[in-house]
């Protein structure tokens, strides 16, 4: 079905969004996870139900209450046989125990640590890492979003931290193509290959989805260019959640030229950091981009994590990309560009629930805020290009 069709049954405006529509694969069904336990949950589920393959790629593989319960699950399906394939960043989880890896390697998972922290090995590249937050069974249920395998995703009757994040799960072609972004990884570290499983039919009345990925330096630029293109295109709404949110001249620009053409644009960022360097950082921006009329809001609870996006009710982000250096230039990083009138309405609806507990930055309070925050906010600011 050529993708001029297929917009017919999208949300009015979908077709401002048609500068990138080759890119983009149909008949994906799509679930809408809306917090870390829910997530857990669900790739779970599907960890239980693998007959071939699990393949998980995380930046962060923590050995805590959450980390044990993926391992455990794990280390099942690799003893009845199912090839089980695990990356995870060296930076990421530095405060993994090895005692732990051992455990799964043991059991027969297959271990990636990306780019160890290691600098007396040759090719050491500290700065790259692998920010991705991937789950593919069998080739043909995935994950991906903002959630990693961490305890602090996991609801506070948990013991967790209770992280406001965001994850999706697919069924479709979408799902292929994030197992191809595992397995070039993995034979480009290891130079070791295995069959890829074969490509998905589309699903009928599934959406089109887009799989987004920063792969090293020709291509660290995707996920950008896209984003710029949607915000260029749009002509009524624009929300953003964004953990780290820290945008380069590009997307600023962007940004407020989309509210100064009447186009509502509302971005959800921290109230409170994991990363207070970055943080403060970040608030440099917010001067300029409310002096153009952007709304921001601060989110006034636990750690807020998701990169998010929804456009005219039409064009959708979910994914580990943050607007910052440091997912531009050097991470691996990969985000779902969504057109689907279904996904759309439910992270509006997730969008106003979120701003409606939040708090809204005014201006006028703005620039009233205490010196020592504008002297904290203008040093680190300068040193954003090696967060």
């Amino acid at each position: 079905m050529q993708w001029q069709q297929l917009l017919r049954r999208l949300p009015p405006g979908s077709g401002n969004f048609t500068q990138d529509m080759d890119k983009f694969l149909p008949g994906n069904r799509l679930t809408f996870l809306r917090e870390g336990g829910e997530a857990f949950r669900a790739m779970w589920e599907a960890i239980d139900s693998a007959r071939r393959t699990v393949h998980l790629e995380t930046y962060i593989f923590n050995s805590d209450r959450t980390g044990e319960e993926f391992a455990r699950r794990l280390m099942v399906k690799a003893r009845q046989g199912v090839s089980v394939r695990v990356i995870f960043d060296s930076m990421g989880s530095l405060d993994t125990d090895p005692v732990f890896l051992n455990r799964l390697k043991n059991s027969g998972v297959r271990l990636l640590e990306y780019h160890p922290v290691a600098p007396w090995r040759p090719n050491w590249a500290w700065a790259r890492r692998d920010h991705r937050k991937i789950l593919v069974v069998d080739g043909s249920v995935g994950f991906t979003g903002g959630v990693n395998i961490s305890h602090v995703h996991a609801p506070r009757r948990d013991g967790g931290a209770d992280w406001h994040d965001t994850h999706l799960r697919l069924e479709g072609p979408a799902a292929h193509e994030l197992d191809r972004l595992f397995r070039e990884v993995w034979f480009k570290e290891t130079r070791s290959s295995f069959a890829l499983a074969d490509r998905l039919e589309p699903l009928p009345g599934g959406a089109l989805v887009w799989v987004a990925a920063n792969q090293e330096f020709l291509h660290r630029h995707r996920i950008r260019r896209a984003c710029l293109n949607a915000l260029r295109a749009a002509r009524r709404e624009v929300c953003i959640a964004n953990a780290y949110f820290l945008p380069d001249r590009g997307i600023r620009r962007a940004l407020a030229a989309a509210a100064r053409r009447g186009v509502s644009v509302r971005i959800l960022v921290q109230g409170r950091s994991d990363h207070p360097a970055v943080w403060h950082a970040g608030r440099r921006t917010h001067d300029r981009l409310l002096r153009s009329g952007v709304r921001l809001y601060e989110w006034p609870d636990s750690v807020l994590h998701a990169k998010t996006a929804v456009i005219d009710g039409a064009w959708c982000a979910v994914g580990s990309y943050n607007m910052d250096h440091r997912s531009l230039r050097h991470n691996l990083e990969v985000n779902l560009h969504i057109l689907d009138r279904a996904l759309a309405v439910k992270m509006q609806a997730r969008f106003a629930e979120d701003m409606a507990r939040s708090r809204e930055i005014r201006l006028k309070d703005w620039r009233r805020r205490p010196w020592t925050d504008k002297l904290r906010e203008r040093f680190w600011y300068l040193f954003r290009h090696f967060f």
